[in-house]
């Protein structure tokens, strides 16, 4: 009981580009237009930020490609994103945060994540034994990681050279936290929003948040879009 108690809270961290037209969630275009597919990504992000700020947490960094605007709630500390390929600049995230404690890293794609979905699983008395988290993504890549006792050497060992953005990703992923001897807890698969289809499943899936409201003041009906 006593080590439960003395176990450090995790650092969340968001890793996220600056909602700018033309920039972000490129996929949405065609039926959206760059400016409407950038409102959809600032709602997705708004709603992710205000979930992790629900989790209990030590730190909350945003690793952003871009600046900040008046959507960055406060209590997050903004990381600049190295450069590279996401690969690099996934493992650079992870050497943003502060040793001692579990560390967690999601992505700006799934605003219907419930703080339950995150909370449970990092909470003191789950933790005992666990090495990683990992949370799959619909298509085959994954829209979480975490990992127990964080490095830079081992963010580097498990994600540069990883195969992005394919079918393949999530799966290659698990397969090098299996042959690290990792004890791995994996979290539900959700779906990120990467095309019009994804848009209106998730929005249907969180109907009272930002990326919902969003998603419906531009059209609920794909291809309606003004």
């Amino acid at each position: 009981m006593r080590a439960v108690l003395a176990a450090p809270p995790p650092t969340l961290l968001v890793i996220a580009k600056e909602p700018l037209p033309g920039r972000v969630k490129t996929r949405l275009t065609p039926p959206y237009t760059p400016e409407q597919a950038a409102d959809l990504a600032a709602a997705a992000l708004g709603d992710t930020l205000a979930t992790l700020d629900s989790v209990p947490a030590g730190r909350r960094l945003l690793v952003l490609d871009g600046a900040p605007g008046r959507w960055l709630p406060a209590g997050w500390e903004v990381v600049p994103q190295v450069a590279g390929g996401l690969d690099a600049r996934l493992a650079a995230a992870f050497a943003a945060a502060p040793p001692g404690a579990p560390a967690l890293l999601v992505g700006m794609d799934t605003p219907q994540l419930a703080a339950r979905t995150l909370a449970e699983p990092l909470s003191a008395a789950r933790r005992p034994g666990v090495d990683a988290w990992f949370g799959p993504a619909a298509d085959g890549g994954f829209w979480a990681l975490g990992l127990a006792r964080p490095t830079a050497e081992t963010a580097r060992r498990l994600l540069l050279g990883l195969p992005m953005s394919t079918a393949r990703t999530g799966g290659a992923l698990a397969e090098r936290m299996a042959a690290a001897g990792m004890t791995v807890e994996r979290l539900p698969v959700l779906r990120d929003v990467d095309t019009a289809q994804d848009a209106a499943e998730v929005a249907a899936l969180a109907p009272d948040g930002r990326f919902a409201d969003c998603w419906r003041s531009l059209g609920t009906r794909v291809g309606a879009v003004r």
